[in-house]
């Protein structure tokens, strides 16, 4: 008789992932003594497939895991996507014969390789107003259609269909579907053009998993010798896809654990689909957890305290809360004086030693650049290390990315029209500045060409020209004799070295722009000293990103390149380059370098994250301070993808009202103060200021309990000064 599977079930911090850990050990030391009376190693069977809900999730419960069993038994950790696309490569020789597709090995598509190369194949259409939408900018309009693939793989609907759900789904003042076919027709032929040269997407590996590997009765087989028990955490954060394989393993009598949390569904609307992944739990042996108010061993949350009570008072416009001392205010007039004085309480709070850099964490529907800066700057200047969650900002907004993207147009011909003076001065302040020996010191000492005489060089030694821009030498400035000498030498060497690699490069002793991107990092920016690690993850990220473009347009050219290109075309010398250039001066965010964690894991501070992500990392601190709590993106501020909730199983089949979406959106507010105060055990901060960014006044869903949390606040002040309470105040 086959093993029960379990459906472990629970609010935040109840104890799932712990008990999830348990019930591996206890299948493991089943599965090590039945090996041990058939006389075979344990480690030479079948694996535990494990499963978490994304890359960083899957380190820490591999780490769990791996304390727990000591290494003893064969687990292999994953994520959904992770293994979709590990099957899809592990068996591409498989697709290619079931398809009938071209012999070659298959390379998958970074996102930024993604966005530029299908804008590229539908250039045509989109030149010609064919691919268009009413209100879409081009770049929303490839974005977007490229997110329809992905939602529709990860929801198992074929491309196909795409149209006809636009078509019955969208409301964008269109009288005929037009634009829906136009749409569909183009992915169509872009999973097609992607296939047959043999690059692959997220959302192409997606759909090649659920539509042809898994109904292959030669893999299921390897899947079944390969795997004797699958456990899965969080996965009501995981696509509809996934229930596919997981039935599998259950039709098959594979004994399988999950994990379901129904006040998370974080991803809902990324491509996840909770509650279709929750009828999972009719194969299982149903396990609830619930937090222990009474618990010492792990400290209570202020969810498990409080959270009913704060959605109600949310929830009910009527209601008069009375919040408890653990939840207090910061209030401002305009938002750079509430930033300032928010930095300046988590400062005198770490300072006092009332908590730790890493017991604090400044939370907010979105964080910008602004407020990410401000945080940076005031807390750094007085000692205290910030952790900036996931903070993927281009590439091209680091100076060292675009001093070294202006070398290239210096480099190499008819790239003038993309550098100018400006560029040039800051190449010359950025590539003569001296590295410090000392690593207690700044990354860099001083720069031997300061910006002053960065901009004069540039004035009068900068000559532009759209064929070869080049550099003139620093005495065709009249007065070059007070730029100085350590300017002029740093200008001299700059000036040698682009010579040289001039030379090269019409020699072809140059094999591409990596080299060059190399070389010039080695000779200006490394030197083999120390580099800090968010100087030397942006190096590494383009060093990454320029090796991932080179290998595509190699393919590309292999297969005859892109029809229909349009602008610029392939047979063009330095037309790559220039791409290259071009690609990352939009602005495109480019993929994490490997590994994405910090070289220094003891380097702890203050964590700055948006809501989505501080629930996706699964994260718990004694102090949380919301940002901007009285915004309105509290409640309609949203982390899903355009048209996302016509891919869910429960979609009703017509365009969502307005009630509809004004209930989705209650929902959602519900289950962010759920997870949040889930994940605070001591102090929540309402961060409030009366000003938006623009000027407007806030009156967004949580501004209730600001003005309860001032009310709560001016009484204990008034009690402080001997003063009667004044139960109307306000403050």
């Amino acid at each position: 008789m086959p093993l029960p599977s379990l459906w472990l079930t629970g609010p935040t911090r109840s104890g799932k992932t712990t008990r999830l850990v348990q019930q591996l050990l206890l299948w493991a030391e089943t599965l090590s003594q039945n090996s041990k009376k058939k006389s075979a190693p344990p480690q030479t069977g079948p694996s535990l497939l494990v499963f978490a809900a994304n890359g960083d999730n899957r380190i820490v419960l591999a780490d769990q895991i791996a304390a727990a069993t000591q290494g003893r038994y064969s687990v292999h950790s994953t994520t959904p996507a992770g293994f979709i696309q590990d099957e899809v490569m592990l068996f591409w020789p498989l697709l290619i014969e079931q398809l009938g597709l071209k012999a070659q090995f298959a390379l998958k598509l970074r996102p930024e390789n993604e966005q530029e190369l299908a804008t590229r194949f539908w250039r045509q259409e989109i030149d010609q107003e064919i691919l268009q939408v009413e209100g879409w900018r081009e770049y929303e309009l490839v974005r977007r259609s490229l997110d329809f693939l992905q939602l529709a793989a990860s929801a198992g609907i074929p491309t196909e269909d795409i149209p006809v759900m636009l078509a019955q789904g969208m409301m964008l003042g269109q009288e005929a579907d037009d634009p829906w076919q136009a749409i569909g027709a183009a992915l169509v032929r872009w999973r097609d053009g992607c296939l047959n040269r043999g690059l692959l997407t997220y959302g192409i590996m997606t759909e090649l998993y659920w539509r042809h590997l898994l109904p292959n009765e030669t893999y299921q087989a390897r899947l079944l010798n390969r795997y004797c028990r699958v456990l899965a955490d969080d996965v009501d954060e995981y696509p509809e896809i996934a229930r596919h394989w997981f039935e599998f393993f259950l039709e098959n009598d594979v004994p399988c654990a999950f994990t379901f949390n129904p006040k998370g569904k974080v991803r809902l609307g990324v491509g996840a689909d909770p509650d279709d992944l929750e009828e999972l739990k009719r194969h299982c042996t149903l396990e609830t957890l619930f937090v222990d108010p009474e618990s010492t061993s792990v400290p209570i949350s202020l969810g498990t305290l409080w959270a009913d009570d704060v959605v109600e008072w949310v929830s009910n416009p009527l209601a008069l809360p009375d919040l408890p001392e653990t939840i207090q205010s910061i209030q401002e007039t305009t938002r750079g004086q509430l930033l300032r004085r928010t930095a300046e309480t988590i400062a005198e709070a770490i300072h006092t030693r009332q908590v730790s850099p890493n017991e604090v964490a400044v939370i907010g529907p979105g964080l910008d650049a602004i407020a990410r800066y401000t945080f940076t700057e005031i807390l750094a200047k007085k000692g205290i290390a910030v952790e900036s969650l996931n903070d993927q900002r281009p590439l091209v907004s680091s100076p060292l990315i675009r001093a070294l993207l202006t070398l290239l147009t210096l480099v190499y011909p008819g790239l003038g029209r993309l550098v100018d003076r400006d560029a040039v001065a800051e190449m010359l302040v950025v590539l003569s500045q001296t590295p410090s020996l000392d690593v207690g010191e700044p990354w860099f000492d001083q720069a031997r060409i300061d910006p002053v005489r960065a901009e004069l060089i540039g004035d009068h030694c900068f000559a532009p020209a759209v064929e070869e821009p080049k550099l003139l030498p620093v005495t065709s400035f009249p007065r070059w004799d007070r730029l100085g000498y350590r300017a002029t030498q740093a200008y001299g060497e700059i000036l040698q070295w682009l010579d040289d690699q001039k030379q090269q490069q019409q020699q072809r002793l140059i094999p591409n722009a990596i080299t060059l991107l190399d070389r010039a990092i080695q000779r200006f920016l490394w030197r083999g000293n120390y580099l800090p690690y968010d100087q030397l993850a942006v190096l590494r990220e383009l060093i990454e990103t320029a090796q991932h473009y080179w290998e595509v347009e190699a393919r590309l050219q292999q297969c005859g390149g892109v029809e229909g290109e349009g602008a610029i075309a392939p047979n063009t010398p330095n037309s790559d380059v220039v791409r290259f250039i071009q690609l990352l001066r939009r602005g495109t965010v480019t993929a994490n370098p490997y590994p994405v964690k910090s070289l220094d894991p003891k380097r702890q501070g203050v964590t700055l994250a948006t809501v989505f992500q501080y629930r996706s990392q699964r994260l718990c601190d004694r102090w949380q301070f919301w940002l901007d709590a009285s915004s309105p993106r509290w409640l309609t501020g949203t982390d899903a993808l355009f048209g996302a909730p016509i891919f869910l199983k429960n979609w009703s089949g017509r365009p969502l009202t307005a009630v509809e979406v004004e209930i989705g959106h209650e929902e959602r507010l519900e289950r962010i103060l759920r997870d949040l105060l889930g994940r605070t055990t001591e102090r929540v901060y309402l961060c409030h200021s009366d000003l938006a960014t623009n000027g407007q006044e806030q009156t967004g869903p949580l501004l209730t309990l600001v003005n309860a949390a001032q009310e709560v606040e001016a009484r204990r002040e008034d009690l402080v000064d001997g003063k009667p309470s004044h139960p109307g105040r306000t403050g």
